[in-house]
């Protein structure tokens, strides 16, 4: 991890990475992106549309190519989606070009994090806790074998996440400060 600049969020969706990347991002006088919002950005029709019209596998590959354009950047503070780790080659992006934090919250978080969201496709038509639980078993252990950091972000404000993130940064890369982007 010594001399990574860029850090990579990572979790299940209701963790906290968008909110919890700007405020790192201020933190650390880095710029901030969202892999969802520049798949947006790139393609011009939100996230469900997508989902619609091309399934999660069409999803996965735009995903795949926004990853790979964004963990080019340094320095910069990217949140991912929740399913970015499926994928073996973005776990390995991420894992190559910078530090990954694994931000960790219960399903009973989750679910109640994103219980109004209308934009989560895989939470369409189904009992979201249900299928929190079941993309938790699934994701855990990827979210677990590509994280660098494990920060758990139940009940916290995200201030308090981002500050605990800066300090893990600097115990395990010590000259990781905004002086040195």
């Amino acid at each position: 991890m010594l001399g990574k600049r860029n850090i990579f969020l990572v979790g299940p969706m209701g963790s906290g990475k968008s909110a919890v990347g700007r405020q790192l991002a201020r933190l650390l006088d880095a710029p901030f992106y969202d892999s969802d919002a520049e798949i947006e950005r790139r393609t011009g029709v939100d996230i469900p549309y997508i989902f619609e019209k091309e399934g999660e596998a069409g999803f996965r590959q735009r995903e795949r190519e926004a990853i790979e354009a964004l963990t080019l950047i340094e320095p910069i503070v990217l949140a991912t989606g929740g399913g970015a780790v499926l994928l073996a080659e973005n776990r390995r992006c991420l894992g190559e070009r910078g530090c990954v934090v694994y931000l960790q919250a219960s399903v009973e978080q989750q679910a109640h994090r994103v219980r109004h969201a209308r934009h989560r496709p895989l939470l369409a038509n189904v009992d979201p806790e249900v299928k929190l639980a079941q993309l938790m078993e699934e994701r855990a252990p990827l979210y677990l074998g590509v994280a660098d950091l494990t920060v758990s972000t139940d009940g916290r404000k995200v201030q308090n996440v981002a500050e605990e993130i800066v300090r893990g940064l600097k115990a395990r890369n010590p000259p990781y400060t905004a002086a040195h982007r």
